[in-house]
């Protein structure tokens, strides 16, 4: 609800006990299905080797880099990025093969207003189009609210990027607009499109998450019986 001051003006809702955040650690978030761990050089080769599974560079189009041509340039990527504090990388961990499938991160961290942002995801075709890929986002959604009582997390895409546009809101974010002629990448224009979760919208989404990814919610050929967004309308 909207406050106003001495003048008469709305200056929004009175935060009385906000207090700058932490900021995002290098933690391991345990999962059902995937477990999420900080990057490192000792991931690489097996992270190279699940990218090689896709049958061509399609999944790489939308990243801010090119596909690597060996499995040693991958390497040099990722120790030139494991340490940064910003973005933070994460590995995705199969619980099942202790393998790692895929790498997501968190970045943009700005603890003193609590926003975050999920990004540079790149899951290989282990993880894509599985439960542990939305697992893995739900453990970074839970480590960002719950453990570190942000007020706002981000996802954001080039506009053309229609498979991250649909990720987006089937993991219950909401769309805000369109950033135009955001960013030059790849020598091509790209407007972003901006979407986000808020910290009240959270417990909801929270309980939709646990009772999609329960095991009880897939067949025993491991169909889903009921979708996320339709757990997320029970809940809303």
């Amino acid at each position: 609800m909207n406050q106003f001051n001495q003048f008469g003006q709305p200056v929004g809702e009175e935060l009385l006990d906000w207090q700058p955040r932490q900021h995002p650690e290098r933690v391991e978030l345990k999962g059902h299905y995937c477990s999420l761990t900080p990057l490192r050089p000792e991931h690489a080769a097996a992270l190279f080797a699940a990218y090689q599974l896709a049958e061509d560079t399609r999944s790489w189009t939308w990243l801010l880099r090119e596909p690597d041509a060996n499995a040693e340039a991958f390497t040099a990527w990722v120790e030139s990025v494991c340490e940064l504090a910003d973005p933070m990388h994460f590995t995705v961990i199969d619980n099942r093969t202790n393998a790692p499938v895929g790498t997501l991160a968190l970045m943009r961290i700005d603890p003193k207003n609590g926003v975050i942002e999920v990004g540079h995801v790149h899951f290989s075709p282990l993880l894509s189009r599985t439960p542990m890929s939305t697992e893995a986002q739900y453990l970074l959604m839970r480590y960002v609210f719950d453990a570190l009582g942000y007020r706002r997390f981000e996802w954001k895409c080039n506009s053309l990027n229609e498979p991250s546009r649909r990720a987006a809101l089937r993991l219950g974010f909401q769309y805000e607009g369109r950033f135009r002629q955001a960013l030059v990448v790849k020598g091509h224009n790209r407007d972003t499109d901006w979407f986000s979760i808020i910290d009240t919208e959270w417990k909801a989404l929270d309980r939709a998450f646990q009772n999609w990814l329960a095991a009880d919610n897939f067949s025993a050929d491991g169909k889903q019986l009921r979708s996320l967004e339709n757990w997320r309308k029970e809940f809303s």
